[in-house]
């Protein structure tokens, strides 16, 4: 390559980009980074890109590009790859996570100067604005393009073929107006798309607003709960009532504003929608799930209907009435009735039960409480508490009592760092509140970037995967209990006479 010394790396030239209209197109000739984070040399905002999601670097000659051992992963063809060669005359593109941004690399030639060319005459703004269409659906074809533009340049490709079998060489001319005409019209239906996911997107980015103001009055909500009713006085009890009418006015205008702009897929199953639902009960905004949620918590709710284990702890719990009385003691905190299947994960409502020793003694009882959160919550151990056996003197089996201990410790852990997000709350039952909370300290603190899923994409590495299931095992049971029927189960909602 002519201008490029012995051992110094050809310039690269790198385009990021989910259609033509948003490509970032930058040149490198030293190694870089490409990521969210602000201190990445090629930034990329997008839901769909990690924090620090590849390197680009120069070795042996060539240029290579390499997973930084992302949560989204790259992707070429539908396949993920860890790293890959970019080599003069082969561009290379993937995908920044399994639906997220292109990624073009190509090394660039050093050409000689060229003399100037006379300029071009300029076209009116109507014909600049086709110009700028045919650019746009019949331009280069070996950038990023969205999925409108490539199913435009593959359906004018096959008019063309047609053309080319059926009219003579001498009779081409006479239909190039009507592919011209075709390919305008084509351009036209384009750029309203473009135009209604840009509208689509400035409304989905409102609703989350709503959303998250809703989330920010939760946690207004449980701290001065906490703090104003143990005085007791008509003054206390008149700031909650005014705290909760404030939530249920923004959780109609979140209702209404869904509603009247028709967010959310018309497309979802019922399933689908349900899983939604009881992720937003949660504290999670069912916009930002991360792709593959659904499916995620699809496969949970397979685990429970290949196993006897749901059926017979709900028909354990109704016979004996703690559907009732938990549901009860959960809604009495203003949190959701849904926990009733946290004790279900936790002991399959066994009152009786003895855990596995930890390093702070063995956790007992239906919510598995350890002697420090017991004695922290009223709950006095036995003197079998370094026994791993069931103890009539330790109050953690007294299961009415510890039902009441839970339901005021989880509604402590939701005037936390963990922002209302039940999704947090649970793993920071399961695997501890400490070890939780310092890593959700280290996310932005706004609701928005401070809940499971930001914590999933950072922390996946460090979140023990019996916490991951202990999450998605209560999500899908919840899931399943809205609506037993619906996913096979021949029983109803545990929980519909609760009074919710």
């Amino acid at each position: 390559m002519r201008g490029v010394t012995q051992g110094q790396p050809p310039p690269l030239r790198a385009r990021v980009g989910s259609s033509q209209a948003d490509v970032q197109s930058r040149v490198f000739q030293t190694q870089f980074r490409i990521g969210r984070a602000a201190d990445c040399e090629f930034p990329v905002q997008s839901d769909y890109v990690s924090r620090y999601h590849a390197q680009v670097y120069f070795a042996e000659g060539s240029w290579w590009l390499k997973d930084l051992g992302s949560l989204n992963g790259l992707y070429q063809n539908g396949q993920r790859l860890e790293a890959l060669p970019v080599r003069a005359g082969q561009a290379v593109m993937v995908r920044l996570g399994i639906e997220g941004p292109f990624l073009s690399l190509d090394v660039e030639a050093v050409a000689a100067p060229t003399p100037p060319q006379p300029a071009a005459p300029q076209p009116s703004d109507q014909n600049a604005a086709i110009a700028k269409a045919l650019e746009h659906y019949l331009g280069p074809r070996d950038g990023p393009v969205g999925e409108h533009t490539m199913m435009v340049r593959q359906a004018v490709k096959q008019i063309e073929k047609q053309i080319e079998k059926k009219v003579e060489t001498k009779k081409t001319k006479r239909y190039r107006w009507v592919v011209h005409a075709l390919i305008v019209a084509l351009a036209a239906v384009g750029g309203l798309a473009y135009y209604l996911r840009q509208e689509t997107g400035k409304q989905e980015a409102v609703a989350q607003q709503l959303f998250y103001t809703m989330k920010a009055l939760d946690v207004d909500l449980a701290s001065v709960e906490k703090l104003v009713l143990a005085a007791n006085t008509p003054e206390a009890s008149e700031r909650i009532r005014q705290l909760q009418q404030r939530r249920r006015e923004a959780e109609k205008q979140y209702d209404q504003f869904l509603a009247s702009h028709r967010i959310g897929d018309a497309k979802l199953s019922e399933q689908d929608r349900l899983i939604l639902r009881v992720t937003r009960i949660f504290g999670e905004c069912e916009l930002t799930a991360p792709k593959g949620y659904l499916a995620e918590v699809k496969d949970y709710i397979a685990r429970w209907q290949a196993s006897e284990r749901m059926r017979k702890a709900v028909e354990k719990a109704r016979e004996r009435g703690y559907d009732t009385f938990i549901a009860q003691q959960f809604l009495a905190q203003g949190l959701p009735p849904q926990f009733f299947y946290l004790a279900m994960q936790e002991s399959n409502f066994d009152e009786y039960i003895s855990g596995p020793k930890t390093y702070k003694g063995y956790a007992k009882g239906m919510w598995q409480f350890i002697p420090e959160t017991a004695l922290k919550y009223g709950l006095q151990p036995g003197p079998l508490f370094e026994e791993p056996r069931a103890d009539p003197a330790d109050d953690r089996h007294q299961w009415q009592k510890a039902t009441q201990a839970a339901a005021t410790y989880i509604k402590d852990l939701y005037t936390t760092d963990a922002q209302a997000s039940g999704l947090l709350v649970m793993a920071s039952y399961n695997w501890g509140e400490d070890k939780v909370l310092k890593l959700i300290r280290s996310l932005p603190p706004n609701p928005g970037q401070r809940n499971f899923w930001a914590l999933l994409e950072k922390y996946r590495d460090q979140l023990p995967q019996e916490t991951y299931d202990y999450v998605f095992y209560i999500v899908s049971a919840s899931v399943i209990g809205e609506n037993p029927r619906l996913f096979g189960f021949q029983w109803d909602n545990p929980l519909a006479g609760a009074g919710r």
